[in-house]
């Protein structure tokens, strides 16, 4: 995470969901939340998070945010990491 912020101060998921793949996460674990508001607008910020057993390590990154931020956090009952609607990720 921090390296893909250093390097871009990308606000894309898909930057962070593929920096998570290349450090050996299952893609199939992951969530990411939309790059864009309901209106078109780019995102202030945006999360993503994978599943790692009964936990999850969730990320924050954006404008609206003073420094990107990643916790451990216990997961969801229903198995996933990040509430309400989330992008796929089917790249």
């Amino acid at each position: 995470m921090q390296s893909v912020w250093d390097d871009s101060r990308s606000v894309a998921g898909r930057d962070y969901v593929d920096a998570l793949i290349a450090a050996g996460f299952a893609k199939d674990d992951m969530q990411v939340t939309f790059d864009e508001t309901s209106v078109g607008d780019p995102a202030d910020s945006i999360q993503f998070a994978v599943r790692v057993a009964d936990d999850c390590l969730i990320g924050q990154v954006g404008p609206s945010v003073s420094r990107p931020t990643a916790l451990v956090m216990p997961g969801l009952s229903d198995g996933t990491c990040l509430l309400g609607e989330t992008r796929p990720i089917d790249w």
